[in-house]
């Protein structure tokens, strides 16, 4: 039993150490040139999974550009796990149509997917936390495993050292480390850009949502980093793209000689870069203009980059996210492993000078074979 448990952990150490793309291939499937291990630790491994047929929801707060990329990269690492080892899924998806923001929808899907039977749930809503990890609980108790992606769990979660589960009820969150990070990043590269001097708007994400928190106050710290630089004024853009035009085009109506825009995601920097246009500015090329920053990493934004229509964004691996989703979760339902309650994907800001193979990972997972 020995033997045949290292050679399982082998097998899961070969998967894991391919990203981004699911395995090897663009498409994550072992046709694809992604190894299976050896064909002792294929056999194990396919022996642990027996045919098993995992059912899984997938809950994002909203259906976008960037949410469908992390269920494409999902898709193709479920099909190399398929492929290798004969799992066979189930996949459901249901995203707010409404008020992505409140989450009071993804209250409801989630109790659906635990009355149905789930085996697990994929999870990033804005809902209140101390709601959700009840549901989580409960769901728990009927056999239900809870993963949540790209949230922000680091704000509520207290001091491990009398409980090391650090009072969450899921399995693991994934995403990239979201207190500060992709704000301060945004303000450090607009900063060295602009040599540390200009005047600055922002677009914000809804009020009250703890994204906008996150995102407002790493950007708010990296700019407080250079005194000759000022944050002017700023805007609710809803995280959505024309609600991000309307809040550019109000801001640079009452100030029309900033050099920055920052907005909290990508959509609201797209919608920024069309007031822009609108107004007859010019964008940032390299040496003038405004520069336009956001955050995700959408095919969209980059190849607006490309056409020298956004600056920037801070890209934070939707392709990498979806793959270890999957990965966790293979290691936690089919192999027994304890995984990490937090893992970490790293980010990158993506401009002109790496966009053309940031891009590439994207559109090669995009092009993937893997559909659920």
């Amino acid at each position: 039993m020995t033997a045949v448990f290292a050679m399982v952990l082998a097998g899961c150490t070969v998967a894991n150490t391919n990203t981004g793309n699911g395995g090897g291939g663009s498409d994550g499937s072992a046709a694809a040139g992604a190894s299976c291990g050896s064909q002792a630790t294929q056999d194990a491994i396919t022996k642990a999974v027996d045919g098993r047929t995992i059912k899984i929801g997938y809950t994002p707060p909203i259906l976008s550009e960037f949410y469908t990329q992390v269920e494409k990269a999902a898709h193709n690492r479920m099909k190399y796990y398929a492929d290798c080892y004969g799992v066979k899924w189930e996949w459901s998806r249901q995203g707010a149509l409404n008020d992505a923001h409140s989450g009071v929808e993804a209250v409801g899907i989630v109790e659906n997917f635990i009355s149905n039977g789930f085996d697990a749930v994929f999870v990033c809503s804005a809902a209140p936390h101390s709601t959700m990890q009840e549901i989580y609980e409960t769901g728990s108790k009927s056999g239900v495993d809870f993963y949540q992606f790209n949230s922000t769990e680091e704000l509520e979660n207290p001091s491990q050292a009398t409980d090391p589960t650090g009072g969450l009820h899921t399995v693991s969150n994934i995403g990239y480390d979201d207190r500060w990070q992709s704000g301060y990043i945004a303000g450090q590269y607009i900063a060295g850009l602009l040599k540390g001097q200009g005047q600055i708007v922002q677009i914000l994400g809804p009020s009250g949502s703890d994204w906008t928190k996150l995102r407002q106050q790493g950007f708010e710290a990296a700019i407080a980093e250079f005194p000759d630089m000022t944050i002017v004024g700023s805007a609710d853009g809803g995280y959505v793209r024309d609600k991000g035009l309307t809040a550019a085009q109000d801001l640079l109506t009452k100030f029309p000689e900033i050099d920055a825009i920052y907005g909290e995601n990508e959509d609201m920097a797209l919608g920024a870069s069309q007031a822009i246009d609108l107004a007859g500015l010019k964008h940032w090329d390299g040496s003038q203009g405004i520069i336009t920053i956001g955050a995700d990493g959408l095919i969209s934004g980059m190849d607006s980059i490309r056409d020298g229509k956004l600056t920037a964004t801070v890209d934070v691996n939707s392709i990498e996210m979806g793959t270890t989703m999957v990965d966790t979760l293979f290691q936690h339902e089919v192999l027994g492993m304890t995984v990490s309650q937090f893992i970490r994907i790293p980010t990158v800001v993506v401009d002109k000078a790496n966009v053309d193979w940031a891009e590439g990972l994207i559109a090669d997972a995009m092009a993937g074979a893997g559909s659920y």
